[in-house]
């Protein structure tokens, strides 16, 4: 397969009703937000997303979660020191980088996609920068965020005297915010990577289908929705539109006269023309 040979930059338009899109644990696992009230998800929690859809699709995941590992390694380090593909290379401060580098991209889509740092014994790593970058999302309009008391109950072996008394939690939710999630995907690096147009396709399967087999207390399925995806392919590597540019002409704002959003309707979605570049929307609300 050719590597990726056109420029690609992204958007996402995701609901959430009723859940906690993010939680941050310094703060009691409440729903990420700024100062300013407007809600927040890391790069790391929507990438952690893409890779588990990645592996949902059948392929290969260098950073598994526990929930969902798929061998027997114990840890990254165990993974990277032990694998069939990459110990045969591991030669310490021998190591030839360019070698290593190549099979563990070759392996792991995650690693081609997002890149990875290898640490060795001895202080030397190998860092491999990938082509698919992802923004923090920040929700278009101010989050309220509801607080419960919930009921754990916890028995030890189901008998009466091993029953462990009722232990008081709290549970965080946003009430309903739209997040924008943004990022692009450069081709001088998927060169470097083997990134190809092929991947690229399965990156956007991923973040259209983002919160399929995702679901949890914290997320009840359906509660987190990707309602639009706009997907801006360029004609050539380096396109006269920065990604700053492309994803400014995407507007999300408010209809007039809607003061508290409930739902994905209560907004308007315009696109400023660009000259030559026309991006596909796959529209999940149509």
């Amino acid at each position: 397969m050719m590597c990726l040979e056109h420029k690609i930059d992204f958007a996402v338009l995701v609901t959430v009703t009723n859940a906690n899109p993010n939680g941050d644990p310094l703060n009691g696992n409440r729903p990420r937000e700024n100062y300013d009230g407007y809600g927040e998800i890391s790069d790391v929690c929507i990438k952690r997303k893409i890779r588990n859809r990645l592996q949902d699709m059948g392929e290969k995941i260098f950073v598994q979660s526990d929930d969902r590992k798929q061998d027997e390694y114990k840890s990254l380090r165990d993974r990277a020191d032990h694998h069939e593909v990459l110990k045969p290379l591991n030669k310490g401060k021998k190591t030839d980088r360019k070698a290593y580098s190549e099979a563990a991209c070759k392996e792991w889509i995650d690693v081609r996609s997002f890149g990875q740092t290898f640490a060795f014994s001895g202080g030397m790593s190998i860092g491999i920068r990938g082509p698919v970058t992802v923004q923090q999302a920040f929700s278009v309009s101010p989050v309220d965020i509801v607080s419960m008391k919930i009921v754990k109950s916890v028995n030890g072996d189901g008998t009466e005297l091993s029953k462990s008394p009722d232990t008081m939690g709290t549970k965080h939710m946003v009430e309903f915010g739209l997040y924008v999630i943004k990022g692009s995907i450069n081709c001088q690096l998927a060169e470097k990577t083997g990134f190809t147009e092929e991947d690229a396709e399965k990156i956007k399967e991923a973040l259209r289908t983002l919160f399929e087999n995702d679901c949890s207390s914290a997320r009840p399925d359906g509660s987190m929705e990707v309602c639009q995806l706009y997907w801006w392919k360029h004609d050539c590597k380096m396109p006269k539109y920065s990604s700053a540019k492309v994803h400014r002409s995407l507007h999300v704002e408010l209809k007039e006269g809607v003061e508290k959003p409930v739902s994905f309707a209560d907004y308007k979605v315009t696109l400023d023309s660009l000259d030559g570049l026309e991006p596909k929307i796959i529209d999940n609300m149509a």
